[in-house]
């Protein structure tokens, strides 16, 4: 059996062997390329000791990273390898790092201490496979099981057990029976673990193809204690529903979101998630928790004109909020009140609204797909819409092909610089002031309603048109 290996690995591989060192390609580079897969790394093991290998590679090309591990990093052909001393290890007090290693002559001692057997290979062009505990059966049975016992593996370092589950969901394989039963009994270890490798390992297990059947009750309890366990099941068949990939915020948000937003802040908070991802996955999750019950598309695609009767009353709710609205902005002549006109009639409306009455009058607007389309990419960026259409197609299949074709509206607006916020209106505030209107909140108000009639073409982006809108209210 040949693995083709890595040029750069290759020849430091041959160097180590002119040297009259033992060298092998070891671990996840050994068990990808016989699963066919393109390793990301290629690590190498030796019966060189640290020092040695510095000595022979020369100090420009070495970078010391880990020697109390036996680890050196070594640059060739433009890229960095690790290449690490033969060890055994001592006892891990921690229940993460060991408290001493031992360095040894014999590749098998070292693969010995790893995790799992499809991890515990190494290979060189001269020896071939060196497997001493089965990890090719189990690539070829699809199976992730424990090097040893299990029960000392998992002892020795807890992390093992989050790494168990997201092997097995990144290639899709079983776990030994009696390796799932060690990392189940002993899972309570976790709290040992930093919440940082928590959060990696649960980011890598969501990035699988199919992750649900891995996202184990008892082991989920414990790095994510705020979920329930009715609320873990009714999110996993989500959460395979959900792109894979490079779509982390999505998953998150399917598996978070009994959790609502500001419970899902908290725990992506306490993971030390990025800001960036917290504030991705808790939008999706705001979005996907409307307090009317709908998702996006909700009753007829969840559209409703901003002037319903019941959806505006002046200083009532606050700014750019109709309370039983899906959408940001009230009406133009609304919002021209608050900001210290008197209300005349609404734009393209006709009909004059009662002076005394504080509220717009009913009116019935047939919804438009693309106005909505225009509203989400006033709120968020073209990532986040479409991300917000992968989750709803996730919650709701049977509008599968409704959220594509958002997806793809949103793509052509945002590639078309159609108008869709504010900061790309024609005109802005010192218009608005030489207009007449009145400095203060209610600049943005206004600005607020104009864009809101340019979405919904009751006029055009222009500067003359939305400028006679204003002057036909202030005159009013």
């Amino acid at each position: 059996m040949t693995i083709r290996m890595d040029e750069g690995a290759a020849e430091l591989l041959d160097t180590l062997h002119r040297a009259g060192y033992a060298a092998y390609v070891v671990g996840g580079c050994v068990r990808d390329s016989l699963l066919g897969l393109t390793p990301h790394d290629w690590d190498l093991c030796t019966s060189a000791l640290p020092q040695q290998v510095m000595e022979l590679f020369g100090a420009q090309r070495c970078i010391p990273t880990g020697l109390q591990h036996g680890t050196v990093t070594v640059k060739q052909s433009g890229a960095l390898y690790e290449i690490t001393t033969f060890r055994t290890e001592g006892t891990y007090t921690d229940g993460r790092h060991p408290d001493e290693v031992h360095f040894v002559p014999d590749v098998r001692e070292d693969l010995a201490r790893r995790d799992f057997t499809i991890n515990a290979m190494a290979y060189n062009e001269k020896e071939g496979l060196v497997d001493p505990f089965g990890g090719q059966a189990d690539l070829q049975s699809g199976i992730v099981r424990a090097v040893g016992v299990p029960r000392q593996r998992f002892t020795e370092d807890a992390l093992r057990i989050l790494r168990l589950y997201r092997f097995a969901a990144r290639f899709g394989f079983a776990i030994d029976p009696p390796t799932a039963q060690a990392a189940q009994e002993l899972c309570a270890h976790l709290d040992c673990v930093s919440v940082e490798r928590i959060e990696e390992e649960l980011a890598k297990l969501l990035a699988a193809p199919a992750p649900a059947a891995y996202l184990d009750k008892k082991i989920l309890l414990v790095i994510l204690p705020e979920l329930s366990s009715e609320a873990l099941a009714a999110a996993k068949p989500v959460v395979d529903a959900c792109p894979a990939g490079a779509a982390l915020p999505i998953r998150l948000a399917a598996l978070l979101l009994s959790l609502g937003e500001g419970g899902t802040r908290r725990t992506l908070r306490r993971l030390r998630c990025s800001n960036a991802l917290i504030e991705e996955a808790a939008v999706l999750v705001r979005e996907a928790r409307r307090r009317d019950g709908s998702f996006l598309f909700g009753h007829e695609y969840g559209l409703r004109h901003p002037a319903d009767a019941s959806c505006f009353e002046q200083h009532s709710h606050p700014a750019g909020r109709c309370p039983n609205s899906n959408f940001l902005f009230p009406p133009l002549a609304a919002v021209v009140a608050v900001a210290g006109h008197s209300i005349a009639r609404p734009i393209a409306f006709g009909n004059r609204v009662p002076p005394q009455r504080t509220v717009l009058r009913e009116t019935t607007v047939t919804p438009d797909f693309t106005i909505y389309a225009r509203r989400l990419l006033g709120k968020y960026n073209l990532c986040t819409v479409q991300r917000l259409a992968a989750l709803g197609t996730a919650l709701q299949p049977e509008h599968a092909a409704d959220f594509a074709a958002l997806s793809e509206l949103a793509e052509r607006l945002d590639a078309d610089g159609v108008c869709c916020r504010v900061s790309q209106l024609a005109v802005n505030g010192r218009d608005l002031m030489a207009a007449g209107i009145p400095a203060g909140p209610g600049i943005r108000k206004v600005l607020e309603a104009l864009l809101d009639g340019v979405i919904r073409e009751e006029y055009p982006n222009e500067r003359q048109a939305l400028l006679a809108a204003v002057q036909q209210l202030a005159a009013s």
